[in-house]
């Protein structure tokens, strides 16, 4: 299904495309490891791309429950010109960063993960909910609505001093990112940025991670988290 038909939609699969764009920033006043963060600026029509990106993501009413409006990222991915402009800017941002690994959140930050990683010619670190992973792992706890839950990298993965960016589909309030970047910290890794393909902006999810965590965040679409 392409964007134009896409708009047409109404009920329970419409789409905002009204969304808050995102803005990068160079990582010097984000992050200790210095690298090349590139902004929109250097980066050709990126305004109109992320407009496209906007325009491709399905808004669903009352899903998982009653007063939630869930952004759908499977419509993206389904969008084979959003899937591969979101790929394409990734690179674009980060392709001067110096990367050793790409670090994929469970589970649909593999889809972005693993195209990131072959177009920047580095390795994809995968962390895992727990029980997942064969190896020894390292292991996160983090807290959920309702109860917690548990997050693990392979120990082995990550050595001291490797250059990351740690990658997810969504950002909201911050918690499983957080895990991850306790994770990534216990292996030794130097995190670089924290890249999303969709923020929910008023959740204050971005915030936690630069003032709680020190690190950079990069998003491409930024939603109102209702």
């Amino acid at each position: 299904m392409n964007v134009i038909s896409r708009l047409k939609m109404t009920n329970n699969n419409t789409t905002d495309c009204n969304a808050v764009s995102g803005d990068a920033v160079s990582c010097d006043n984000a992050t200790s490891t210095q690298c090349t963060i590139h902004s929109p600026e250097d980066i050709l029509n990126y305004d109109k791309r992320i407009d496209y990106l906007k325009c491709s993501i399905a808004s669903v009413k009352d899903f998982p429950k009653e007063g939630i409006l869930f952004r759908d990222v499977t419509t993206l991915l389904e969008d084979a010109k959003a899937f591969k402009d979101s790929i394409d800017l990734l690179y674009e941002i980060y392709k001067d960063c110096k990367l050793d690994y790409i670090v994929a959140a469970d589970a649909r930050g593999f889809l972005f993960g693993s195209a990131l990683a072959y177009l920047l010619g580095v390795g994809l670190v995968l962390v895992r909910k727990k029980g997942k992973l064969p190896r020894e792992c390292y292991s996160e706890e983090y807290s959920l609505e309702y109860g917690t839950s548990t997050l693990e990298i392979t120990k082995d993965a990550l050595h001291k001093g490797d250059r990351v960016l740690l990658l997810d589909d969504l950002l909201a309030t911050g918690g499983t990112a957080g895990a991850m970047i306790k994770l990534a910290r216990k292996s030794g890794a130097e995190i670089v940025s924290f890249g999303f393909i969709i923020e929910l902006f008023d959740l204050g999810g971005a915030k936690l991670l630069e003032d709680t965590y020190g690190v950079n965040v990069q998003s491409l679409v930024k939603f109102p988290g209702h």
